[in-house]
């Protein structure tokens, strides 16, 4: 579901601050940006993009993609006392430049990143509490706003927040600082379903296969067949739900001639196999 967000013309934030015992929103995705905090929700399943995640006391996640569907939904949570606190925004949006200045730099290359959805550990949960608790209360616009700005600030300066859809499904653009590693991963994106071989892609950074498989390393902090996988299942769980191909039809189609070794990475990767993935998916999602 496409979510028209309350968010006018003028407005810079929009703040919601819920109590709740259930979650019954369905799947979306929405045009601005969000900021979702969750807190007493041990249990719930949280659906962001390909990636699936049961959540514990505390939850913080930052959307900057339109098109990057997303959903917390019940699961487990037995919590009578959730609270949900939601910020959404739209400045720094596409022409922009509201964040090209060198002080934000930081908080641009966030939510740069958060085009994959962004969550963000307890430590920098922890730290940015008390000014979410305070944001629904406070009446002065502009106020508002400073303390919005902080707390994107402090998040930006986050160590060990991770990005939770692979890019592949949420059709982010490659980049990268190293021009070898920009290539190959590209030659990846766009070869993905054939074979790849470690020499032809040490060829295309002009090193040989173990100098590139220790630089490709270094550089990602993942190996090289790690990374591939991931981009294959990235496109694989995007096939899953966008076309009526069979599971045998998706594999092949990333890459994967033996039914059963795609089934088992899958399962590996995801916790679940293809089909129990697409069910499960198409069960939470509703399309108006």
């Amino acid at each position: 579901m496409h979510e028209i967000t309350p968010l006018m013309g003028k407005d810079a934030l929009y703040i919601a601050d819920r109590r709740k015992k259930e979650f019954a929103y369905p799947i979306h995705n929405h045009d601005a940006y969000e900021l979702n905090f969750v807190e007493n929700a041990n249990g719930v399943r949280r659906i962001v993009g390909d990636s699936s995640e049961v959540i514990g006391d505390y939850d913080l996640v930052l959307i900057t993609s339109p098109d990057l569907e997303h959903v917390w939904e019940q699961h487990k949570c037995v919590s009578q006392n959730v609270r949900e606190i939601t910020i959404q925004f739209k400045f720094g949006l596409g022409d922009d430049d509201f964040f090209e200045k060198n002080p934000f730099s930081n908080i641009r290359h966030m939510l740069n990143e958060a085009r994959k959805g962004l969550c963000f550990p307890l430590a920098t949960i922890v730290k940015v509490y008390e000014k979410l608790d305070r944001m629904s209360s406070i009446t002065d616009g502009f106020e508002a706003l400073m303390q919005f700005l902080d707390i994107l600030n402090i998040l930006s300066r986050s160590e060990g927040a991770r990005a939770l859809a692979t890019t592949s499904y949420a059709k982010v653009t490659i980049e990268d600082d190293s021009r070898r590693i920009l290539k190959v991963k590209n030659y990846i994106n766009e070869n993905y379903m054939y074979e790849l071989k470690l020499a032809t892609l040490a060829d295309l950074a002009n090193m040989s296969p173990s100098a590139f498989s220790r630089f490709f390393k270094l550089h990602t902090g993942r190996t090289l067949s790690d990374y591939i996988i991931d981009i294959r299942m990235g496109f694989a769980t995007r096939l899953l739900l966008d076309t009526n191909d069979t599971i045998a039809e998706v594999g092949f189609n990333c890459g994967y001639n033996n039914l059963s070794n795609f089934n088992r990475i899958f399962k590996r990767k995801k916790g679940c196999s293809p089909s129990e993935f697409r069910e499960n998916y198409k069960k939470i999602k509703i399309i108006v």
